[in-house]
């Protein structure tokens, strides 16, 4: 596969593109391409074009765009992941991973035991910084459309706006230790189904928060016997769903 590169604005087959100033140094200073080599572009909107390097020089980089191909590489299942949000480190990787497993979209929240705490500013540069890390992941695994962040919330707000959203298609879990049935116990789900997917914070969720949860119309399962860590779980849950139901 081609060095890939996100370029959200138009593309069109046949026209010369400039390429923004981080994917020029990448290009250019980390990949070391040269004028003529290939490389693939695409936008989010679905697809992906081919296309070559015509000019490198200290100021800009420019491709041109020589084809459109409608490659697909998303999954069947439409996956949100509901994510506490926790240490840096932790939150970017269950991100990068979450996006290369095939997830939806992403919904930072924060919970009674969460470590983090994130509020206004703050809170807006880690998402676009987040936002940055899912672009990055859907270069790296072929996926042409980018899955969106959302602004963080808290765990209360999320379920409130879930459950009046909510539609007989949607299908909810909560990973919890309590939980007496297991994913592969489920009947599988339409094939238009929206999975939500709720994940607690390092601490768990508070018992006064599962049963909020519960009451939306969550799902309890368990993977396994054992107490797996908030990044563990998140990426763990998701391959089940895509090995139950998906395209694994």
């Amino acid at each position: 596969m081609h060095a890939r590169f996100y370029h959200p604005e138009e593309i069109t087959a046949g026209t010369i593109i400039e390429l923004s100033a981080e994917n020029k140094h990448h290009a250019a200073r980390v990949l070391r391409l040269k004028e003529g080599d290939a490389l693939t572009l695409f936008n989010g909107q679905g697809g992906e074009f081919s296309a070559h390097i015509t000019s490198i020089t200290k100021s800009s980089t420019t491709v041109r765009v020589d084809a459109y191909h409608a490659i697909d590489r998303e999954s069947p299942l439409s996956i949100e992941l509901a994510q506490a949000v926790c240490v840096n480190e932790k939150m970017d990787w269950i991100i990068q991973k979450a996006v290369e497993l095939g997830v939806t979209r992403i919904q930072p929240v924060t919970t009674a035991r969460s470590i983090v705490h994130l509020s206004g500013e703050r809170a807006d540069k880690r998402q676009q910084h987040w936002q940055k890390i899912v672009i990055s992941a859907c270069e790296q695994c072929g996926r042409n459309y980018v899955p969106q962040v959302l602004p963080l919330i808290s765990l209360p707000e999320w379920l409130s706006r879930k459950k009046s959203g909510q539609s007989p298609r949607d299908v909810c879990f909560m990973l919890s230790t309590t939980a007496t049935q297991s994913l592969k116990e489920i009947p599988k789900p339409p094939a238009d189904a929206n999975l939500a997917l709720v994940i607690g914070p390092e601490g768990g969720f508070t018992p006064e928060e599962e049963v909020v949860v519960l009451h939306t119309g969550f799902v309890p399962v368990r993977l396994g016997k054992r107490i797996l860590r908030t990044e563990s779980a998140a990426l763990t849950a998701i391959a089940a769903l895509q090995t139950l139901w998906g395209d694994f």
